[in-house]
């Protein structure tokens, strides 16, 4: 492993454990040429994952795509960036383990919105508004209705 500080290759793990979410390992290390400590985590590699986006197109999963809107929809809200790690967690987990090696984004857009619904009403509606292409005010507001009659 380099060191993010010198880029030397002989550093050393120094402590090991489980991560938060025990799907992965956190590893302090230490380099021996310059002294610094930076930590680095360890995840299985999981079957590679393509996704059928909506003009038929496939690109491989990215998990920053997801972290992107999930973040554009909780923007100025009272979600915390710990709240959205979680979910995104939550919705690869659910992703995985359906251990299909294609998946559509709107499967993948469905998941998330399930997430966000009990998350953040608001955040629902933003990320719902973009992904199912509200055309106009009459469907956002029986967007809102079916929030509201919960």
């Amino acid at each position: 492993m380099k060191c993010p500080f010198c880029s030397s290759d002989n550093t050393r793990v120094i402590d090991s454990r489980p991560a938060d979410d025990n799907s992965s390992i956190r590893r302090r290390r230490l380099c021996d040429d310059c002294g610094k400590r930076f930590t680095t985590y360890e995840k299985v590699e999981t079957i590679p994952l393509i996704v059928i986006k909506k003009d038929n197109n496939r690109e491989q999963y990215d998990r920053a795509k997801i972290e992107a809107g999930v973040l554009r929809a909780c923007h100025k809200r009272p979600v915390s960036a710990n709240q959205i790690n979680k979910l995104v967690d939550e919705v690869e987990v659910e992703i995985f383990n359906r251990e299909e090696k294609e998946l559509s984004s709107s499967q993948i857009g469905e998941i998330v919105m399930n997430k966000l619904e009990s998350l953040d009403p608001v955040a629902y509606v933003r990320f719902a508004s973009v992904y199912r292409e509200f055309k106009d005010v009459n469907t956002f507001m029986n967007e809102l209705k079916k929030i509201l009659d919960k």
